[in-house]
């Protein structure tokens, strides 16, 4: 990419787990960037390959703003993203008429279209554009980002974003695509469980693991954690799969906001986020979330 053909510069608040490599991406694919992280550890990890010269730091969300007109930010939680929009040195009392605002993680819905209401009333925008992959896509720019909101915010938007991800995808007004997230992942969590609890009985059948995982995969009883999970990482113990329990926890927290809000019961989504619930209590929010199979097959023993 040249010079000319990238932003002057893009914000960037959150350098976690998936913050670093996206912003990584960015530099390395010629965008200069003004990034934001309460951790100084954080900082120094993003400057330490940064390319001379396309690289700065701002102390507050507020300064940032006053230097970008595109931000992104990529943090833990709805209630992380409101206190950087909205508290001591924020976010949105410094918005410029133009800049839009990109909430990259996983966020409530209706938390976004609070967020995006305030934006709107500066002046500027503010969309959601979840990711799903893992920290390796991160690190390609080969992510799924999903992104709501307006024609304009995403012309804005698009160069960035394919600069990080591979496949794009609108899904309509702002807060769909933190919606489609949340339930994209639960879909996904009732898959691995289902998936674990199948193994675990082939297991007490005296059933070869990988043959059954390869009738699986022929079958309809195919899903991403069979494909991506069982061979690779329950089956030998691994479980490290590269998705924590807390995260997996929290988007089943948001899917559940969702039935709230719709007024569905959703009862296998009540059953696993009480599963994960519980597999968090005992092994903490940094275990890998294939590690459920473990907590079932300690069950089936006791």
């Amino acid at each position: 990419m040249s010079q000319e053909a990238a932003p002057a510069a893009v914000g960037f608040v959150g350098l976690g787990m998936m913050g670093l490599p996206m912003a990584r991406c960015l530099l390395a694919k010629g965008f200069s960037l003004v990034a934001c992280d309460s951790e100084a550890t954080a900082r120094a990890a993003l400057a330490e390959d940064a390319p001379e010269g396309k690289l700065e730091f701002a102390d507050t969300p507020a300064a940032l703003a006053a230097r970008v007109s595109l931000i992104i930010l990529m943090l833990p939680n709805s209630e992380v993203v409101a206190a950087v929009c909205e508290g001591a040195d924020g976010l949105v009392p410094a918005l410029r008429q133009g800049t839009l605002v990109l909430d990259m993680g996983s966020s409530v819905p209706g938390e976004t279209r609070r967020l995006a209401a305030l934006a709107d009333a500066k002046g500027a925008a503010l969309m959601d554009a979840p990711v799903s992959g893992s920290v390796v896509k991160a690190r390609a720019g080969t992510l799924a980002i999903m992104i709501g909101g307006g024609d304009a915010g995403f012309a804005q938007a698009e160069q960035v974003l394919r600069a990080m991800g591979e496949k794009i995808i609108r899904t309509g007004t702002v807060g769909s695509a933190h919606a489609m997230k949340a339930l994209n992942n639960y879909v996904y969590a009732a898959g691995l469980l289902a998936a674990s609890e199948a193994v675990i009985m082939a297991e007490k059948l005296g059933l070869d693991l990988r043959v059954f995982t390869d009738v699986l995969n022929a079958s309809s009883g195919r899903n991403v954690a069979t494909e991506t999970k069982l061979r690779q990482e329950i089956i030998p113990g691994r479980y490290a799969g590269g998705f924590q329990l807390g995260l997996m926890r929290k988007d089943l927290e948001t899917a559940g906001a969702i039935a709230a809000e719709t007024g569905v019961s959703a009862e296998a989504l009540a059953l696993c986020r009480t599963l994960w619930d519980g597999a968090l209590g005992e092994l903490g929010p940094k275990a890998d979330n294939t590690e459920i199979h473990r907590i079932l097959a300690a069950k089936a023993t006791s």
